[in-house]
């Protein structure tokens, strides 16, 4: 009588390269859901102008018939562009509230489809699944802020008048804090299986906070310190400075460093609380209770 013996198949261990092709799968579904919307890419070029609207058209009226409120606006702000400024708060505001939504809830939508729990059992890096998510949102945003700045441009007769390699570096080092707080936020949602109350609680912050309209010097002093621990507050006073003034590296490298040390924070915390979360998945089954 003879047995068989059965060993266990070969199994390659993951390396950068396998990790990299569920990266572009990842990248590639989420690419392609985007594309099966057109009114999502429709939305890409009536929102900019849309929504600043409101806050521009009140800006006028609370100027006076002869403008003398620019004034003001000008010793407090640092430029008579209220229309420029304007512009850029509520693009950095937008960035910020659409990644919330689309990359702080990608992991309840998962959920949702009833795709995240078989996702998370495949021996791919379970990160890639944000970091994919991420990708897509960030070039749907490089187009999204395109626009915006051509539109203002044409519409609105806006100069911006900034070093581009200046303009590039302030956007790269905006990245880690924008995103880092968007995972934070996805882990947070995942555990608590709510999405609107957080979203509509930070990106209240950051509207009242950081100055989106209004430089944060008229603000009472208890809340200036507020606005500087928040890091939109550094992203929309550097791109102002350096889109409307002309700032070079010298002037805007204080807000640089600051940039950069917000962004290692809030990155290490994303991922710090997608850890916690995940073992408290493997724990308790936190996937598959909605």
């Amino acid at each position: 009588m003879t047995t068989t013996t059965f060993s266990p198949p070969n199994i390659r261990k993951h390396g950068l390269t396998a990790e990299g092709r569920a990266l572009r799968a990842v990248v590639h579904r989420e690419w392609t859901i985007f594309r099966r919307y057109p009114s999502w890419i429709i939305a890409l070029f009536i929102w900019p102008i849309i929504f600043p609207m409101a806050y521009i058209l009140s800006s006028q009226a609370l100027a006076g018939p002869n403008g003398g409120g620019l004034l003001i606006f000008q010793r407090n702000a640092g430029t008579t562009d209220v229309v420029g400024y304007i512009a850029i708060g509520t693009i950095i505001w937008m960035w910020q509230n659409v990644v919330l939504w689309n990359v702080g809830f990608s992991l309840r939508e998962e959920q949702l489809r009833g795709t995240l729990e078989s996702n998370w059992l495949s021996p791919s890096w379970r990160f890639s699944l944000l970091l994919g998510n991420s990708a897509v949102q960030m070039v749907t945003m490089l187009i999204f802020i395109g626009v915006s700045l051509l539109e203002f441009s044409l519409f609105f007769g806006v100069r911006f008048n900034g070093n581009p390699l200046v303009v590039a570096v302030l956007f790269l080092v905006s990245i880690p804090s924008i995103y880092g707080l968007g995972f934070a936020f996805a882990s947070i949602v995942i555990t608590a299986r709510e999405a609107n109350a957080f979203v509509f609680l930070v990106r209240g912050l950051v509207m009242i906070f950081c100055g989106i309209t209004f430089p944060i010097a008229v603000l009472p002093q208890w809340m200036q310190g507020v606005a500087t621990l928040l890091p939109q507050t550094y992203i929309i006073n550097g791109f102002r400075e350096a889109m409307l003034n002309g700032a070079d590296f010298a002037t805007l490298w204080p807000t640089i460093q600051a940039l950069l040390l917000f962004g290692a924070f809030w990155l290490a915390l994303g991922f710090a609380l997608f850890k916690r979360m995940e073992r408290r998945a493997r724990q308790t089954g936190a996937l598959g209770q909605y």
